[in-house]
């Protein structure tokens, strides 16, 4: 009776079949799943708008470390699981109404809707856990997932005590969070089970490095969005659309670097690796989180510049504009240190040129366009010498 049970409702031929050489194809049902992160990253960027201050960042940076998990997580599990099927498709909607949520408690996540955020997040994490482990059951990979899910168990208790604790919150889901990205590391240890060796997870890297793109691209979208909104809404004077100029090339200065010079260096390194699984971890679970979060701080930083382009930037505005590249950058770097075992020394030195200017931007009390223009110059040229090391 009960393996009737999980037959129906778990059943194992909703997992993938594919060849040993054959690449999963992102489906229409994974990008339909991605349609709530749109919601989510705008939300993000409001978030930091509105949160102009040290903390502020930190609070951030701590909500967007939990969603961008909670998309990866998804996007590998879906390396496995056919989306297309009707118990995959299931799985997605339901982890698609706990995203939903979480998008919908960031802007008082750490108000009156820390419960519904955390919540969500945590009920995304075991759902999506132990399904996986119940798809696998009797397999190497049941035993992963299932090993996954206790340690999204165990930072979920930390989740759950900072929204209970609201002295102590921010503290208390840092700490949930170090939990969360440290346990790849540890290879899920369990007492009594040991670990779970990556060469257990069979990984087809070239799918995920899509849909690593894809999210990507939905990032940069929230730029795009941004900078129109606020013209729309704008008188076009010179100084406006100059800023609105500089605005939409940094956006293409981002998409540039990462679509001509980044990914590039992935699909090379996945078509001539076996172990994808490795790659993975650090070039798309942790680097592309890095970058990702650089192109929602740029978004912030192009609707800072606008709204007072002939205006002397002060320290929030400066620290944006010049971090969110620099973030962006070092995602980059880790990207590329891991896809090509090196990372580009012009990359490291466009890091150092903004911080360099950040601090002559403040001193000098450079007005917003200005700011935009120094900025993107320092992209222009790490895109145009990159361009010229290529051939």
């Amino acid at each position: 009776m009960t393996a009737t049970i999980w037959h129906r409702v778990a059943p194992v031929h909703a997992l993938r079949t594919l060849g040993p050489a054959d690449t999963p194809r992102v489906t229409n049902m994974e990008l339909f799943f991605d349609l709530v992160y749109v919601l989510t990253i705008i939300q993000l960027s409001h978030f930091l708008l509105d949160h102009a201050s040290w903390l502020g960042a930190v609070e951030a940076a701590t909500l967007f470390a939990a969603i961008w998990w909670a998309w990866n997580y998804t996007a590998w599990a879906t390396n496995w699981i056919n989306p297309d099927h009707t118990a995959g498709r299931l799985l997605m909607i339901a982890l698609m109404a706990c995203a939903l949520l979480m998008a919908v408690a960031v802007p008082d996540a750490y108000g009156d809707r820390a419960a519904l955020f955390v919540g969500a997040y945590v009920a995304m994490a075991l759902i999506r856990a132990f399904y996986m482990a119940a798809v696998f059951r009797g397999e190497v990979m049941g035993r992963n997932y299932a090993q996954l899910g206790i340690w999204s168990a165990l930072s979920g208790v930390l989740w759950v005590a900072g929204a209970a604790l609201p002295e102590h919150r921010v503290w208390l889901w840092i700490m949930a969070v170090v939990v969360d990205y440290a346990a790849p590391y540890a290879g899920f240890w369990v007492p009594g089970s040991g670990r779970t060796p990556m060469e257990t997870w069979p990984l087809r890297g070239l799918h995920l490095l899509e849909r690593n793109q894809q999210v990507f691209i939905i990032a940069l979208g929230e730029s795009v969005l941004l900078l129109g909104t606020t013209l729309i809404g704008a008188s076009l004077d010179a100084a406006t659309l100059a800023a609105g100029g500089i605005g939409f090339l940094l956006i293409v200065a981002l998409w540039w670097l990462y679509f001509v010079h980044t990914t590039e260096e992935g699909e090379h390194a996945f078509s001539q690796s076996s172990n994808h699984t490795e790659l993975a971890r650090a070039g798309l679970a942790y680097a592309h989180g890095i970058m990702v979060a650089g192109a929602i701080v740029v978004a912030v930083a192009i609707e800072l510049i606008l709204a007072h382009p002939l205006d002397s930037v002060h320290a929030p505005a400066v620290l944006t504009a010049c971090a969110g590249p620099a973030i962006f950058l070092a995602g980059s770097a880790v990207f590329h240190r891991r896809m090509a075992q090196r990372v580009p020394p012009a990359y490291l030195a466009a890091i150092a040129a903004l911080a360099v200017f950040g601090g002559l931007a403040l001193i000098l009390h450079l007005h917003g366009l200005l700011l935009g223009f120094g900025t993107l110059a320092i992209l222009v040229a790490l895109a145009w010498t990159g361009s010229r090391a290529r051939g």
